[in-house]
């Protein structure tokens, strides 16, 4: 017993003067990297006097400060920066749907701005900007050279007031400039309809108004088929919709998951990471579900796509997504104002980031490019020529005495559903694609 109290004792020393050989070079290192950093405040110090006494022309210290703040954030990720009083402000009215502008989400990317993705019936969407086009000019000056936010200072302006964009668009050879009036933008948050027994639920944009109007809208067009045995489907257009809340966004998957995993946080240190699960319900009732993405698609979009389509309660149909795959935390400071930070990544259930690679559809479908030249070229109607007939348009046709009136009237009812989604494929190709697996999928099931 003597022995193996004295080997314990021998080990803690043993222990003691190790840990102790090993503590002081740590020390030692962690002294001299706060030293660096001093000597490194020192230098700013240094630069911040000489520019104020030497510069050219007299410089607001604030705003030197300001913009020396804001260029450290800003030279971490195109996500993270310093928001003064008045732009904290404008951000905090665009979480709650309404504010001035264009209408168009952007990010920088080789110093010119990037457009992430118009919004719905906005100036800009009504002017014809796509997601991934480039603006180089406001007003004829270029953004080169500018922040994000100097830039999008630029495009702001009074609510009426005309603004000209220059763009660069791949696949057009020449940049063009755009015309927009500024007005003020109102945001649906999610606009519901029908399309034969399929019920779409377009979300433009993850702000506190989602979820409710997510569970309003599908009530709504469930009733209007006559009860949720009526619905083939449901369609949930994330198309172009720039993300936003990350708490709307683990809200409306949860709307369709019935339990797992939503989507999982990670920063730096372990311990901060957060999980996010679904609760019981599923309010589709395990109906079939197609989410449409493209380009315009990000960050909370992307939780929504790859949390129901890791989980296979979605089939995933259009391009891919944009990639932002980070998070955002919002700090406000004693200025009034606030330093939007990136503070974590997020993986989807089955653990993969989205940063940089985006959410790729299980079926690829690309949306045609519309050619407003060819199609003022194209007869409206098309000559008796060109259509083509059945045995049905033959004169004298013997008539079919095999169907009830019944089965006439739902042969009826069934083709002019498929003639709504044909003309839905000229309007919409992508949503019609999306269409038809549902009624595929309804089919399906009907035949089990």
């Amino acid at each position: 017993m003597k022995k193996v109290v004295m080997a314990l004792l021998g080990g803690t020393v043993a222990g003691a003067v190790f840990s102790t050989q090993i503590a002081a070079p740590l020390i030692a290192q962690e002294a001299s990297r706060n030293a660096n950093v001093y000597e490194q405040l020192d230098l700013f110090g240094d630069i911040f006097e000489r520019v104020r006494a030497q510069y050219v022309e007299e410089v607001d210290s604030a705003q030197l400060i300001e913009a020396a703040i804001n260029g450290m954030l800003t030279s971490l990720d195109p996500h993270s920066n310093y928001l003064a009083a008045d732009d904290f402000d404008d951000m905090r009215v665009q979480t709650r749907g309404e504010f001035g502008g264009l209408g168009i989400e952007v990010t920088q990317e080789e110093g010119f701005i990037k457009v992430v993705s118009p919004m719905d019936d906005t100036p800009a969407d009504e002017a014809g900007i796509e997601a991934g086009d480039f603006i180089t000019h406001v007003d004829g000056e270029s953004v080169l050279g500018l922040t994000l936010d100097q830039a999008v200072d630029k495009m702001r302006g009074p609510v009426g007031s005309e603004i000209i964009i220059t763009v660069v668009r791949e696949g057009v050879t020449e940049p063009f400039d755009v015309s927009i009036i500024r007005d003020t933008i109102k945001l649906t948050a999610v606009r519901g309809r029908s399309v034969g027994n399929t019920v779409v639920l377009r979300v433009t944009t993850f702000n506190d108004q989602t979820f409710v109007g997510l569970e309003e809208n599908l009530k709504e067009q469930v009733e209007a088929l006559g009860g949720i045995d009526n619905v083939d489907g449901f369609v949930i257009d994330l198309r172009n919709n720039p993300g936003g809340l990350l708490t709307q966004a683990i809200e409306v998957s949860d709307a369709f998951l019935d339990q797992g995993e939503i989507v999982s946080t990670r920063g730096r240190n372990p311990q901060d990471g957060e999980r996010y699960t679904a609760r019981p319900g599923d309010m589709a009732e395990g109906k079939p579900v197609v989410v449409l993405v493209n380009g315009g698609s990000a960050s909370a979009s992307e939780i929504v796509a790859g949390a129901l389509q890791d989980h296979r309660r979605a089939i995933v149909v259009g391009t891919k997504s944009f990639g932002k795959g980070s998070v955002q935390t919002v700090i406000p400071l004693r200025s009034d104002g606030a330093m939007r930070l990136t503070t974590a990544r997020y993986y989807t259930p089955s653990g993969r980031s989205i940063q940089a690679l985006g959410v790729m559809p299980d079926i690829v479908v690309e949306q045609p490019r519309r050619d407003p030249a060819a199609e003022a070229t194209t007869e409206e109607v098309p000559s008796a020529a060109n259509r083509t007939t059945s045995e049905a348009d033959l004169r004298g046709v013997l008539s079919n005495d095999s169907m009830t009136e019944d089965e006439r009237a739902l042969l009826e009812a069934e083709r002019a559903r498929a003639e709504e989604t044909a003309k839905l494929r000229d309007e919409d190709y992508q949503l019609a694609y999306a269409v038809d697996i549902i009624r595929g999928l309804a089919v399906t099931a009907k035949a089990e």
